[in-house]
């Protein structure tokens, strides 16, 4: 599973010019599966996203977790970071979960990250979605899980 965190001031999600979910300070979550994924990958990679230290604390030092202070998760969907583009200039997205398994596994991470953490907001599947940030810092951490260890 690839996601791409964003730190963030606010961010909200539209589709067809209506919010369906926003956030203040917190993490847009930017979410693809890939075809071996399962709900376990999910479920390591949701617990390295709300532990990973990149909120600052009074020494201003990247030490505290988005639990730690009490931020959002926006969560959108975007099989694009599975993109292959070893060759040619058109973009492949083979990589990516194929649809069916790709929507199971996103309404699965959203679901445990509901349960898991109190301000949790999400696009939808399939969308066509418009997202908007204020990336904080700017702080943009790439993070990769997989079935192995």
């Amino acid at each position: 599973m690839i996601s791409l965190l964003q730190r963030v001031s606010e961010a909200r999600v539209d589709i067809a010019g209506e919010t369906v979910g926003a956030i203040g300070a917190g993490l847009l979550v930017l979410l693809c599966a890939e075809p071996d994924d399962t709900e376990a990958v999910g479920e390591k990679l949701l617990a390295k996203v709300l532990k990973l230290r990149i909120f600052g604390d009074e020494a201003g030092k990247m030490n505290r977790s988005v639990q730690d202070i009490g931020g959002g998760l926006l969560i959108v969907s975007q099989f694009t970071l599975a993109a292959d583009t070893k060759s040619g200039n058109r973009p492949g997205f083979t990589d990516a979960a194929p649809p069916a398994l790709g929507e199971a596994l996103y309404d699965a991470f959203v679901k445990a990250a509901r349960a898991a953490h109190p301000v949790v907001a999400a696009g939808r599947f399939g969308a066509d979605m418009q997202v908007h940030l204020v990336n904080d810092g700017p702080v943009t951490i790439p993070l990769r899980m997989s079935n192995q260890a």
